[in-house]
């Protein structure tokens, strides 16, 4: 049995992968016509092609000649290729005639019988693999070339084996992408039961309630009230470029990407200087605090923990705890709908949707008692943790079959059993409906 380095023991021969597919690089991009008869024709690009087909818009348009034309037109069976940007992602057209591709997309055609199909899944497997890296070189800009994707060492079994290999895998990759379509379904319903449970945990249900139009459901009970009323003071992030201040250890620095709906994610976290940390004393977050995400995605809101007691922040927004409202009831406010209705009408910016500390202290909070809030706020704890570890099963289930997916293809590629007999065999095991 050969081998293939970014593959594993392989148990057919191997070969490149232009003695077995026609490999045509795409043409450069041409915004007008450079000779009479130059012809308009929709095209293809990078962002066109997706694992699950390729996104056909006769708006997508540019000028070729008509030699160029028939050169790059795209037909049924077709395997078009990234060249650049998530290279080496592909996808098999089906769909009208008359579209050409451009220079960041590779076509790939059968020579002599070869199936397109098969090599779709030997794609999806190097695409798994780390040796894309390697391949396209991670230290630039990656590209995929056309001689690096000739040249590329492939499985090679016979034509009639291909087809067999490409039914097996459509049918058993199939059924693994019903589950993660379920998971998907799953996560959005808990989605929708996230933000339930903060809209029951700020508005009032009870006999005596009235609609505010912001606030949703108060009861009279109840004060409204603006931010800059409940609020010591409200700062903003660190404005300047913190990139400067960045070193590989010591105070957490969190920015705008960091603060989800109701939590700080580590992910990607940078830290900075002691000594940095000290002269950005408006940023420096204690305890209590509540983050507002300010640009991009504005609105989203997390309490400081403990955890991050004195670390700085940039891209966010700084409620300082105050007196009349609980950190975390004043965050499942603004995360909750009627506070997401505020966030929308105050953000401007037509490059990127911000919302200032101004805009903010006008907000229109809902403030029942101390006690009120703590019940409301402990009885949304106890429902968001329980989603929370419905989110993180579905999480492992939807990791569990991804690798699966991953192992079936790279094991029927390379001919590691006979898929002939193989089919059903443990895809979904260990994983429920």
């Amino acid at each position: 049995m050969t081998a293939i380095p970014w593959l594993g023991p392989v148990r057919y021969p191997i070969g490149a992968a232009r003695y077995a597919f026609d490999i045509t690089l795409g043409k450069m991009f041409q915004a007008s016509p450079s000779r009479s008869s130059d012809v308009e024709v929709p095209y293809f690009k990078s962002v066109s092609v997706q694992w699950n087909g390729i996104q056909a818009n006769q708006e997508i348009r540019m000028w070729a000649a008509p030699s160029e034309f028939r050169e790059l037109a795209v037909r049924t069976g077709d395997l078009l290729i990234c060249e650049g940007g998530d290279v080496g992602r592909a996808a098999i057209y089906d769909g009208p005639d008359g579209f050409i591709f451009e220079k960041s997309v590779h076509r790939a055609r059968p020579v002599n019988g070869s199936d397109t199909r098969y090599l779709w899944y030997v794609l999806r497997a190097l695409h798994g693999s780390e040796w894309l890296d390697v391949l396209c070189n991670k230290a630039t800009i990656r590209h995929l070339t056309g001689e690096k994707l000739g040249a590329l060492e492939i499985p090679m079994p016979p034509q009639e084996e291909q087809r067999r290999i490409a039914d097996f895998l459509g049918a058993e990759t199939a059924r693994i992408d019903a589950l993660l379509a379920k998971r998907s379904q799953q996560r959005d319903l808990l989605k929708e039961r996230h933000l339930a449970a903060l809209a029951d945990c700020v508005s009032s249900h009870q006999v005596g309630s009235y609609m505010h139009p912001l606030a949703g459901a108060v009861s009279n009970q109840w004060q409204i009230m603006q931010l800059r009323r409940v609020l010591p003071a409200v700062n903003v992030g660190v404005v300047i470029n913190p990139s400067t201040y960045f070193t590989d250890d010591g105070v957490p620095f969190i920015h705008g990407f960091n603060v989800r709906s109701g939590w700080i994610d580590k992910n990607g976290m940078k830290f900075m200087s002691k000594v940095s940390n000290e002269k950005l004393s408006r940023s420096r977050l204690y305890a209590g605090d509540v983050l507002v995400v300010r640009a991009g995605a504005p609105g989203r809101s997390a309490v400081v923990t403990d955890e991050f007691e004195g670390a700085n922040c940039a891209s966010v927004l700084i409620l300082r705890k105050g007196q009349r409202v609980l950190p975390e009831f004043l965050s499942a406010f603004i995360n909750s709908p009627a506070g997401r209705g505020q966030v929308k009408i105050s953000q401007y910016g037509a490059a990127q949707e911000v919302i200032s500390a101004a805009q903010t202290l006008s907000f229109e909070i809902p403030v029942p008692d101390m006690p009120e809030q703590r019940r409301r706020v402990s009885k949304m704890n106890r429902v968001v943790e329980s989603l929370n570890l419905l989110s993180q099963k579905i999480n492992d289930q939807v990791a569990l079959l991804t690798e699966r997916r991953q192992t079936l293809i790279t094991a029927a590629v390379t001919g590691q059993f006979d898929v002939s007999t193989a089919s059903g065999r443990n895809v979904t095991d260990g994983v429920t409906a």
